[in-house]
């Protein structure tokens, strides 16, 4: 049965239905939901809820619960999750999962309060010290952000890695009809500490020499990349110019390129739902004599367009155009989207790559 639900609180309910039995984090905006929501749900179903003293306390509480095979969330947005960063390089070194969920808001330093997608680069690099990647899903609806708390634990699990849930501040906050899945009994994973005298088998460098353990992670991390590529498209085959775009974002490209589409415009766009590992599939469906693409993005810079210049790259388009026009916080309009391929149609709009 479908609810109306805040994102936050649906992330929140989802996270204990897919077995999560442990949250630790310190309050902050726009994700504080989630954790006032678990201080009283994660009781009632035998969980521990702690609000730490830190952020960089809480991520290493989740260290320690995930060590001993629970299934552990943190919430946080763009300072708190840079304190995280530390915590999260230690859970990617001993090969622990972790579903650790970015609602993202703009700005540098202690940034803003509003809605963006600057975190980008951060997380779909790693963000912390070391030599590693971490899964980056991304929702485009209180739905979707619902669905992707499941697989998030499942993928984290099944490659024993960090999964992040980058959402955004309006996504945190907007209320939709949302349809909860069942409950899933808890478990722990085999490997975790159980208090006797095992040994678990964590640590990148478990293994019998570096150069081992190297090629191991690469061959991980290969795999994903191979496996879990997720991503929306439409009009690809014959599209002239191509929008490129998530989360919220995303979701409104999908309404101006409908809107095109109706007045005769070749357009076609891509979705991508993982944004690491990139959705390069998607981008060899795209006609062969596309003129251009354009990613529609939230922040000040530009930060997609790099990975849409190099998947281009890679796939031997590297004379496709490609061109961005960043729209900093909040969610792009379909008229802001429709200027941005206005301004390319008529040149005024220049290629980054």
């Amino acid at each position: 049965m479908k609810q109306f639900i805040q994102g936050n609180e649906a992330i929140a309910e989802a996270a204990v239905r897919a077995g999560a039995r442990m949250f630790a984090g310190y309050p902050i905006t726009p994700t504080t939901e989630i954790l006032e929501y678990l201080s009283w749900r994660l009781p009632e179903v035998g969980g521990t809820f702690i609000q730490a003293e830190s952020e960089i306390a809480s991520i290493h509480m989740v260290v320690g619960a995930a060590t001993c095979g629970v299934r552990a969330i943190t919430a946080s947005s763009g300072p708190g999750l840079s304190l995280k960063q530390e915590g999260m390089s230690v859970l990617a070194d001993e090969q622990l999962p972790a579903l650790i969920v970015n609602s993202v808001r703009y700005g540098n330093g202690i940034g803003t309060l509003v809605s963006s997608q600057c975190d980008y680069l951060r997380d779909t690099r790693g963000g912390g010290n070391g030599d590693y990647r971490q899964l980056v899903l991304c929702p485009a609806s209180v739905q979707e952000a619902v669905d992707l708390v499941g697989l998030g634990f499942d993928l984290a699990e099944k490659y024993r890695m960090i999964c992040v849930l980058m959402t955004e501040a309006a996504l945190s906050h907007m209320m939709e009809d949302c349809e909860l899945p069942p409950m899933q009994e808890p478990h722990r994973y085999e490997w975790g500490m159980d208090g006797h005298y095992t040994r678990p088998r964590i640590g990148i460098f478990d293994r019998d020499s570096v150069q081992e353990a190297k090629e191991w992670m690469v061959e991980k991390f290969a795999k994903v990349k191979e496996n879990e590529q997720r991503w929306e498209d439409g009009y690809l085959e014959d599209a002239d110019y191509v929008f490129v775009a998530y989360g919220l974002t995303g979701r409104s490209v999908i309404g101006a390129v409908e809107y095109l589409r109706s007045q005769g415009e070749k357009v076609g766009f891509i979705r991508p739902i993982t944004v690491w590992p990139f959705p390069e599939k998607a981008f060899e469906k795209i006609n062969p004599n596309v003129k251009g693409v354009l990613t529609v993005e939230a922040n000040a810079t530009g930060q997609l367009i790099d990975d849409v210049a190099l998947t281009l790259k890679r796939q031997k388009r590297g004379n496709v155009p490609v061109f961005t026009n960043p729209h900093i916080w909040g969610v792009p309009s379909r008229k802001m989207i429709l200027d941005d391929y206005k301004s390319v149609l008529q040149g005024t709009l220049k290629e980054v790559y």
